[in-house]
């Protein structure tokens, strides 16, 4: 783990300093990152200026929930989101390239050209989230305030999971981004309304199959008071850490079977 973690570093300080020989390119790239995820916001902004409440939650809790998610899948995404490009890797067959190296394959694909303007998304996630818990009717106790820092963790942890299953995907569907991004940025964009407003079924299958519910939905609901929609037991809510190392234990047999099974293009 700890040379995993040497090699990620000097590969990701490879790709800041040639981002950084541009500076002011990186700079007009990550105010567009962040103009650009906080239209998402806007979006928000607009529906509460006709409505109150939306699914029983007010304007500053679902700006709870949209920073939370989208502050810890901003990490995720800076971290682990150039594992979307592994399909034309393993198309082209430029991943050979990777297998050769005295370096773990995940590491050399996960800091693949490392997009330093992804911190864009995270600043508006922090400062949404900021904003929110300015405005947000909460009854802090000391187990809330320590499930907050622990929900970001958490969920950050768990949509980087789900970036590498996807990536052990597309090693046996060739050209699979699509479909990882419907469940990253979509779910994403999902967990910043509140799960009142979405069928119960759909509700069930983000707790039970993927599991991107205990990203912030279920740890929201008992920092904001609110009642779990499914009648889940109160302890389900501090789970998130469990599920989070679930979640990599699965993703990581996922990765190796999918690097097992990759043959190549043979050029």
């Amino acid at each position: 783990m700890r040379e995993s973690l040497r090699v990620y570093g000097l590969i990701v300080a490879m790709w800041v300093r040639s981002t950084m020989a541009y500076r002011a390119s990186f700079l007009l790239t990550a105010l567009g990152n962040f103009t650009g995820t906080a239209l998402d916001f806007v979006t928000i902004l607009l529906m509460f200026s006709r409505i109150t409440v939306l699914g029983g939650f007010t304007l500053p809790e679902v700006a709870f929930l949209y920073g939370t998610t989208s502050t810890a899948f901003g990490v995720a995404d800076l971290v682990m989101g150039s594992m979307d490009r592994l399909g034309r890797r393993v198309r082209d067959g430029t991943l050979d390239a990777l297998l050769l190296r005295p370096a773990p394959v995940l590491v050399q694909v996960a800091a693949d050209r490392f997009a330093l303007r992804r911190l864009g998304r995270v600043t508006q996630g922090l400062l949404v989230l900021g904003w929110a818990l300015a405005r947000v009717d909460v009854a802090w106790t000391p187990a809330r305030v320590l499930l907050l820092p622990v929900m970001l963790a958490s969920g950050a942890v768990i949509f980087g999971a789900v970036f590498v299953a996807g990536g052990a995907f597309q090693f046996r569907a060739g050209d699979a981004s699509e479909v990882q991004n419907s469940v990253t940025y979509g779910g994403n964009t999902m967990l910043q309304y509140p799960p009142t407003v979405f069928a119960h079924e759909l509700v069930r299958g983000v707790t039970f199959v993927v599991p991107l519910a205990f990203v912030n939905w279920l740890p929201a609901l008992d920092v904001l008071g609110e009642p779990d929609p499914l009648g889940l037991p109160r302890w389900v809510d501090f789970t998130s850490p469990l599920v989070a190392l679930l979640c990599c234990a699965l993703a990581g047999v996922a990765w190796r079977a999918g690097l097992r099974s990759y043959r190549s293009t043979g050029s």
